[in-house]
């Protein structure tokens, strides 16, 4: 008998230990790869999310106490920002670059448009700290999360104690971030055989599959790498992408390719924003002359006729996912 119960224990320690991969795993389709992030170092946890979910929508992580993640970043653009083509922070300020969406992040190795950051767990300090965004520093952050009547119990919930510290702050909001899971649009249905293309859409996924897919691989619609989009330098900006990150010339206006996931919702386009339409996007990779000086994807020049350029973005509306947009337990908490 106590043989019995002592094997019934571990096998309880067991579930328990691992519930959290199961707990995940449910949110995305088996065919999809495995996550890159490092769930061993913050275990996914229900409880974290919506503590997560309640730090992204707080001001309290700015200067001025009027300033979020979500100020950037809409549940209703896919978590990304679309009535500036810059983002804007604390005092009226305007960033550098277009707030990328906030989807699918636990398949992603590198952060922000030039890979600056690597560990998404510490994504968050960039914008905290940034004085053009929010232009606080944790120390502060801290003390009034501390101070509040209500962290210092939710803390303690989770942790078993009510300090509030660096590591446990970003790390779950980084569990809200990952949980942003988008996979339930037209083309997974189509991938799932319980839909199919119409038409306009299959011709638009055979030219997207042809022109389109070496950089916006499927499912993720990105290759999580870095590539030149060809554009001119913005000179107000003069933003040479990961070169100012990595200071190699080798590296100068090569950007993080953006997953089209959902990209109906997350316009303008472009590390600056400089594109408000799909079309306007498809009229600047056509206009490309073919060089062996452009990045591999683009060297053959890319031949769209008005129809094919329709059929491509009649293809690009299937990856909306209406539920993620219109998800509830994505907005702000009750």
């Amino acid at each position: 008998m106590k043989r019995f119960v002592a094997i019934a224990i571990l096998l309880v320690f067991i579930f328990s230990s691992f519930k959290w991969i199961d707990d995940f795993a449910a949110l995305y389709p088996v065919y999809w790869p495995k996550p890159t992030y490092d769930f061993s170092k913050n275990k996914f946890s229900k409880e974290k999310v919506e503590l997560g979910r309640k730090l992204f929508y707080d001001p309290i992580f700015s200067k001025n106490n009027k300033i979020s993640c979500a100020s950037c970043h809409s549940p209703y653009s896919s978590f990304a920002h679309i009535d500036h083509a810059l983002s804007h922070g604390i005092d009226d300020s305007i960033g550098t670059r277009n707030a990328p969406v906030l989807i699918n992040l636990a398949w992603q190795k590198y952060f922000m448009w030039d890979g600056s950051i690597l560990n998404l767990d510490k994504q968050a300090l960039t914008p905290i700290t940034h004085p053009r965004e929010m232009g606080e520093s944790m120390n502060h952050v801290i003390s009034k999360l501390q101070q509040s009547n209500v962290y210092p119990i939710l803390f303690s919930k989770i942790y078993g104690d009510s300090l509030i510290k660096e590591d446990r702050v970003l790390k779950c909001i980084t569990q809200f971030l990952i949980s942003l899971v988008s996979c339930h649009s037209k083309y997974d249905s189509v991938m799932n055989h319980t839909a199919s293309f119409t038409k306009q859409e299959q011709n638009g996924y055979v030219l997207f599959k042809r022109n389109c897919a070496a950089c916006h691989q499927e499912p993720l619609f990105t290759n999580n790498q870095f590539s030149k989009n060809e554009l001119a330098v913005n000179t107000s900006l003069l933003d040479f992408g990961r070169m100012n990150f990595t200071d190699d010339r080798k590296d100068s206006l090569l950007f993080k390719v953006p997953t089209l996931r959902n990209i109906e919702y997350s316009y303008p386009y472009m590390h600056d924003g400089r594109f408000t339409k799909l079309g306007d996007v498809l009229n600047h990779y056509v206009s490309i002359k073919p060089s062996v000086h452009n990045t591999k994807a683009l060297q053959k020049g890319m031949k769209l006729s008005s129809n094919e350029k329709i059929d491509i973005i009649a293809f690009l509306l299937t990856l909306s996912d209406r539920n993620f947009i219109f998800n509830e337990e994505h907005l702000y908490p009750k």
